[in-house]
């Protein structure tokens, strides 16, 4: 089996669907079904339905340590299978997968893949109106049935409504207070609401920049709906016409760029810089002493506010960039890109 590839692994080795009754059972004596495959690659899909099972795999990981042994899938975040990072550290490494990304569905049209999201049955239906239903049916999925697998008992209304309620708030520093009024939530079940969100990577919250600078920042943080489908159906924008003519194009398409962006750049520590006087920049990279940052416009004749330059000028990054719908990349002047999405 080692020289085997890993996808031919995959193709040979058992894979459990833990949904399915009769795979579940197969794990009714876990200890002798590993024994049986200890020399294959195992793989669990929806591994959050049986978190008890981490016990068990640690004592065997340790029996036998061979990097690739187990591939664990499940929809939840590592967060939500806590005892995977009480047994497992050490032991286990984690891959984000996201819906696909702009850099990774080059055969599909740019504007074709933000309005659908990057869900395979959204992003290939054979028409807009497909997709749209598809995240529907996708939605009321997750609210009625995906959010309850996870032991959370969060009515569906509630939840669907506060999901659409963030759709509005795209992009914008969070005012909790405010948010957890319209929403009819206190703010402590508000934070618990949206932290499920960001944890089954509904959401994504992006922090202000930490810098010691003679300037007023705001601190508050901004919100982001991950998938840009997700987004527009929540919005109730079926198309690329009804998105260019929304009040909420260019925050939709600052959040399109940023996830691409960060998933480009693992390593980096990403955030935004606001002073109180309105001066913004969309995206800061950090690593180390190094910085790169973004601006996101939605044009063809991108221009940067004076206010970027000033911020430019404060932290001195070592590349500037402003993406927009621009056909090839040209510089703007001496220390800034414009590039396409």
């Amino acid at each position: 089996m080692g020289n085997l590839c890993f996808k031919e692994r995959i193709f040979l080795s058992p894979c459990l669907d833990l949904q399915d009754r009769q795979d579940f059972n197969k794990l009714n004596e876990p200890e002798l079904f590993l024994e049986m495959h200890r020399n294959t690659l195992v793989c669990l899909d929806e591994i959050q339905r049986l978190p008890n099972f981490f016990s068990v795999l640690r004592s065997d990981i340790d029996r036998k340590r061979h990097p690739g042994r187990f591939l664990i899938l499940g929809s939840a975040s590592r967060d939500m299978i806590r005892q995977s990072n009480e047994t497992l550290a050490g032991r286990i490494a984690y891959v984000d997968l996201t819906p696909f990304l702009s850099f990774e569905v080059t055969r599909v049209d740019w504007r074709q893949h933000w309005i659908r999201g990057g869900f395979p049955n959204s992003l290939l239906s054979a028409t807009d109106e497909d997709s749209f239903d598809w995240r529907m049916d996708f939605v009321r999925t997750f609210l009625e049935r995906d959010i309850p697998s996870l032991g959370f008992f969060i009515p569906a209304p509630s939840m669907g409504r506060l999901w659409r309620l963030l759709a509005h708030y795209h992009g914008q520093p969070l005012n909790f207070h405010k948010l957890a009024e319209s929403a009819d939530l206190s703010v402590p079940t508000l934070k618990k609401y949206m932290s499920l969100l960001e944890q089954t990577y509904m959401i994504r919250i992006l922090l202000p920049m930490e810098a010691n600078l003679k300037k007023r920042l705001v601190k508050a943080p901004k919100m982001y709906l991950r998938d840009s489908g997700i987004l527009h159906y929540l919005l109730d924008i079926e198309t690329i016409d009804q998105l260019l003519s929304h009040g909420s194009n260019g925050a939709s398409f600052e959040g399109y760029c940023i996830e691409s962006i960060l998933a480009a750049m693992p390593k980096w520590r990403p955030s935004y810089f606001r002073t109180s006087a309105g001066a913004e920049i969309d995206l800061v990279m950090q690593k180390g002493n190094e910085c790169i940052v973004f601006e996101f416009k939605l044009s063809k004749a991108p221009k940067p506010s004076r206010g970027f330059h000033e911020i430019v000028k404060v932290l001195n990054p070592s590349a500037c960039y402003v993406v927009a719908p621009v056909d090839a990349p040209f510089a703007c002047n001496s220390t800034t890109t414009i590039t396409p999405p």
